[in-house]
């Protein structure tokens, strides 16, 4: 039966859309902040507030030099409390029996219900036993990036995706890159910022390398490149499809000869897989705010960002691209919370 405690529900989540016939004032606010006119207004409050400041003014800043010029560079440091327990990974493996060749869910199915569920037991086994014994054999010798390939290639379930996830008790934290990058526009354009965070013991430290004029985009992209090596690992959220391929395609611009092809954490597949039943959303921001309780103020969206940094440029004010900057390092740094959740989860 429909009654007034109904009523008064129905009135009040009405009342939080901006389309409804008495919108909220809250309504009202989050529609304000979300309208072109808003950052307009913004950008002209920032060059207010930042007249007569220059590049060097922005805190933790200085000018470093690379093997293909200068750049800015933004250096961040904070506690972390980032814990990957062992899950004792290596025996999970020795339960998949689809990690060998022509074995799929319901082969798998029918070798454990024939009293084979490990891959060690099928050592014995008329047709497969050659295939166990070569397997146990190389995994103890795989790299990490080998792992993760071979893992990448069974995903026949949420359970074998989940296993991307598991694995990264096998490597060291210290060789996440998490990474995320700011640009002119979405193809053929300058990278205009690129941060990276790195965990070291109880601390993340963020990196972020500033594009001061166009000249200087060769010289960002031999900075991020000094932080990647061979044991390197891709942490980022949407990044392969965008960012990295957007890094390739600029060093090749730039002539810049680089090995991005790295193991690679797209946390944006792994939170759509692990939590979209439980978001209204699975976008980065929504993830901070009902996961962490973290809501950003006057962060910019991407669309706007180019708009912004040409205001930088022509009015020679660093007002506008203050919030691009702490934009991008809330980015990474919420990268390494998602990824350690990620883990919890699935372990």
């Amino acid at each position: 039966m429909y009654n007034e405690k109904q009523e008064n529900y129905y009135q009040k989540m009405l009342a939080n859309s901006i389309s409804s016939r008495n919108p909220s004032n809250e309504a009202k606010q989050r529609a304000r902040e979300k309208s072109p006119l808003y950052f307009e207004d913004l950008k002209r409050r920032l060059l207010a507030d930042f007249e007569g400041k220059n590049l060097s003014d922005i805190e933790n800043s200085e000018v470093v030099s690379t093997d293909l010029g200068e750049t800015l560079k933004i250096t961040n440091k904070e506690k972390i409390n980032f814990k990957i327990e062992d899950n004792n990974f290596k025996d999970q493996i020795n339960h998949n029996l689809k990690l060998l060749p022509k074995i799929g869910i319901k082969k798998e199915e029918t070798l454990k219900n024939n009293g084979y569920s490990t891959i060690e037991s099928l050592k014995t086994h008329n047709n497969y036993g050659d295939m166990a014994s070569k397997f146990l054999d190389r995994i103890d010798e795989m790299a990490f990036c080998e792992i993760m390939d071979l893992l990448d290639r069974n995903k026949y379930s949420k359970k074998c995706r989940d296993n991307l996830l598991k694995c990264i008790s096998l490597t060291d934290c210290e060789n996440f890159k998490f990474m995320d990058i700011e640009t002119k526009g979405l193809s053929n354009v300058p990278i205009i910022l690129i941060g990276v965070a790195e965990i070291k013991g109880n601390k993340i430290i963020s990196s972020q390398y500033f594009l001061r004029n166009y000249a200087e985009e060769d010289a960002i992209l031999d900075a991020y490149l000094s932080h990647l090596d061979e044991d390197s690992i891709h942490v980022t959220f949407n990044g392969k499809s965008f960012d990295v391929p957007f890094i390739k395609n600029r060093c090749t611009y730039n002539r810049i000869s680089a090995n991005l092809d790295l193991p690679h954490l797209d946390l944006m597949y792994f939170a759509k897989n692990l939590w979209s039943d439980d978001l209204p959303n699975c976008k980065l921001q929504t993830i901070e705010k009902e996961f962490f309780g973290l809501e950003r103020q006057d962060d910019v969206p991407g669309q706007y960002i180019p708009g912004y940094y040409d205001a930088y440029l022509s009015q020679n004010n660093i007002g506008p691209i203050v919030p691009i900057i702490e934009h991008n390092r809330q980015d990474i740094v919420s990268l390494a919370a998602f990824l350690e959740k990620m883990y919890r989860d699935v372990n």
